[in-house]
Order: C-alpha cells, then structure tokens, then sequence
C-alpha cells in the first residue's frame, strides 16, 4: 500500500514567545513555543461551464499547513463532494488589496458537474455539539444531507496487542505537540499497525480532516481497511466525519460521547475509547477486535 510521508511542520505552525516560568517560589523567563491558531476561510468556485460563481463557505481556526487537504477533508465530510474527481483544483487566494490575507484564504474548484445545495450551506452546518437537536434528528441529519460509506465487508480484525501499542506510535509522530503541548493529532495507521500517515491542529476537526482529505487526494480512500486514532475524546462529529470516510475502526486515547457512540453503532462502526496504558473500551461492533 502506497503511504503520503509523515511530512515535518511547515515553520508556521509555531512561534517563539517570551514567558515567566514559576517553579515552586522562584519565577525565571524563558522562551516558549506556541501552536498558531489562524482563520481560514475557504470558498467555493462551482456550477455549470457557462455559469460559474464564487461562494463563501466557511471560516474555520486551524494551525496553518496542510490547507489542501484540510479543505477537501472538509467537503469530503460536509458531503459536498464524493470523490477526488470533484475536486480540479485547490488553492490559496486572497483580494489583491490584501495580499498579507493571502495564507489564510482558499477556494476550492469543483468539477462542473457536481450539484452544490446553496440552500443548505446558507442554513450553516449542523456539525456543533451545541446545536441543541436530539441525537436521533443529528444522526438523521447525516444520512439526509450527506452520504455515509458503510465500512467494507472484508474490514479487518484487529487483535488488541495491535491496539494496545498505537499511542505511543501516534505520540512518537507528534512533532508539534512535543514543541508545543497544544494540539490535536489524528493518526492513520493500517490493519498492521503501520503509522501511515498524521495530522496535527489545534481542532481536532481539523486534523482528522486533514487526514481524510490527505487520503483523498493522494488515491487512499475509502479508509475501510485502516484504523484511525484520536489524540483526544470522540465526538459526534468526529463518528460522522469517520463515517463519510468509511473509516471501520475508530479509537480514541479519550472519552466518547454518548451521541458519538449511537452514531458508530447506527453507521455500522467499530468504536473504541480510552485506548491508553493497556487498556481501552469497546462500544460498537466488537467483532473487528481480536485477542
């Protein structure tokens, strides 16, 4: 199976900061790293060849690099796109008059042929954990507006040993956090336990975005032969993401929500959660967990 390269942090990812250290009574300065938070604002250029039009989609805080992939993350898991055919093009752009705003705009060109329901992106997305639904109308609202793969028939069974040692093959990858200690990470790793690729930011949404779009856009989708792995606790929304991209087996170093596991088990995933220092729950579809 072919693997994107575990790619360094681009510079602007972190930036040197002067602080005041308190150890215990005595107070000494230092210099410190931190993770940058930055707005990107992502745009749409689609319709037919005769009647092409630019629209403004979303603003969403991310640490900079990886934007591509974050942004085809995004629309892959929206359900505004399905494959990587819809997508001709992604790239950076910002008004001539503003030319600094340059690194945190970016419009996405789709394919002529792919329908965008702009009564719906008016609407906003429905992805907040304090959207104040039900989890019935959420998990509905997945299946209505967007196109969840079910995992494949042949998904893998993974043994526990298998699961037992990925954290600390996600934090060995972290080169971030180590510099920082203030960002998410979404690991994917095959049904071997092989680190193909990770993703840093400080959402979370935003890393496992980056991973799926990376996938996407290099050949490596759907995920139904992969395990993916949370730094942190899994939402709704990350069930959600990870049922658009087919993703089997999801786990998380942290807690799941009660809506994210009526969403794995309703998608047909296999969820796990507080899978550290040996040990971890399952709450969906056991039968891809082997001993």
């Amino acid at each position: 199976m072919p693997t994107l390269p575990l790619q360094p942090p681009p510079a602007a990812s972190a930036i040197r900061t002067t602080v005041a250290r308190v150890a215990g009574a005595a107070t000494t300065h230092a210099t410190d790293l931190l993770a940058v938070e930055a707005p990107l604002e992502i745009s749409l250029l689609h319709g037919p060849a005769t009647q092409r039009q630019t629209r403004s989609l979303a603003v969403t805080m991310r640490t900079p690099g990886h934007d591509a992939e974050l942004v085809a993350g995004f629309l892959l898991s929206e359900g505004i796109i399905r494959q990587p055919a819809d997508i001709l093009h992604i790239e950076h752009r910002a008004d001539p008059r503003r030319p600094e705003e340059r690194g945190n705009v970016i419009r996405a060109e789709l394919a002529p042929d792919v329908a965008v329901e702009l009564d719906r992106l008016e609407r906003h997305f429905y992805t907040t954990s304090s959207c104040g639904v039900c989890g019935k109308t959420s998990i509905a609202a997945v299946r209505n507006t967007a196109c969840p793969l079910p995992p494949a028939l042949d998904s893998p069974r993974v043994p526990t040993a298998l699961i037992h040692a990925l954290p600390e093959r996600q934090r060995a990858a972290q080169a971030l956090f180590e510099q920082t200690g203030g960002l998410h990470a979404t690991a994917l790793f095959s049904a071997d336990g092989e680190l193909l690729l990770l993703r840093e930011d400080v959402g979370r949404h935003n890393a496992f975005d980056k991973v799926v779009g990376a996938s996407l856009l290099s050949g490596q989708f759907p995920l139904g032969q992969h395990v993916v792995l949370l730094s942190g606790r899994a939402s709704f929304e990350l069930v959600q993401k990870a049922a658009m991209a087919g993703v089997a087996i999801l786990a998380a170093v942290g807690a799941p929500s009660s809506l994210a596991v009526e969403a794995a088990d309703e998608f047909g995933l296999t969820l796990l959660g507080f899978v550290r220092n040996e040990r971890f729950n399952i709450y969906t579809h056991s039968q891809r967990i082997s001993q």
